[in-house]
């Protein structure tokens, strides 16, 4: 499992499920897990967090960058199981309960389907429980504006469009951008490398997914942990405009 976990700075940690990454914030034996990926990823979410030497009951808390089923996919169980309060975006919080879904549908998939990637990229969401219902009972809006009082003290950076409900996540001391899907390094379905957005047929909406770029470059860092692909290191300023030239 260590070859998939990736220590970017101390306390910080992004991991590579499969096909989505989340990343682990720790504080001496406190822990922040920002997303899960999919309901499939359980064994090596735990066994990413046994690698650093700590427990699932180490997780204070599950931040969720969007209510996407491959980011959201050990939440309720480690909310259930454990009592991990579950926190997200207050637009996205009736997402992650599942009052509403916006992902992908099938329909898309199959429009796309001539696209390369576009087909096995599906045959493993669908394997790796991309279309299972998996509510969160009692998700929560982050409690505070401004930076967390958890590992890593992580700032909520609204970035909707992907999701109505989309966040980032600032680490402005280490200089560290957790983007989730609002800007990625890759995808299985692209071809493309480096800084860009998830191919539109992901976007609930794309103007925004577009205009969310402006958050990015008004933010200080030089490391870009994506949701999908790997570490992009370099000026998050300079990796959204990269991102934009490529979606226009």
């Amino acid at each position: 499992m260590r070859e998939h976990i990736h220590q970017v700075a101390d306390g910080v940690h992004l991991v590579h499920g499969s096909n989505t990454n989340w990343v682990i914030l720790t504080d001496g034996d406190a822990v922040t897990l920002v997303d899960t990926g999919y309901p499939g990823d359980r064994e090596k979410l735990l066994a990413s967090l046994s690698t650093l030497g700590h427990s699932p009951e180490a997780v204070t808390a599950v931040l969720i960058t969007h209510a996407h089923n491959d980011h959201l996919g050990s939440a309720e169980y480690l909310r259930g199981t454990y009592g991990t309060p579950v926190y997200a975006d207050e637009a996205e919080v009736p997402h992650a309960r599942r009052d509403f879904l916006h992902q992908v549908t099938i329909g898309q998939v199959l429009s796309n389907a001539w696209r390369p990637g576009v087909v096995p990229w599906a045959v493993h969401a669908l394997r790796s429980g991309g279309t299972t219902h998996i509510p969160v009972a009692s998700p929560q809006p982050f409690p505070t504006a401004g930076p967390l009082d958890l590992p890593g003290r992580p700032v909520p950076v609204p970035t909707p469009g992907h999701t109505a409900g989309h966040s980032a996540f600032h680490l402005p001391e280490a200089g560290i951008v957790i983007s989730g899907d609002a800007l990625v390094s890759g995808h299985p379905t692209s071809r493309v490398k480096g800084p860009q957005l998830l191919p539109l047929m992901f976007d609930r909406d794309r103007q925004g997914t577009v205009a969310a770029l402006d958050v990015f470059e008004a933010l200080s860092g030089d490391v870009l942990l994506p949701g999908h692909g790997p570490v992009h290191r370099g000026s998050v300023r300079e990796a959204a405009r990269r991102a934009r030239e490529r979606a226009s």
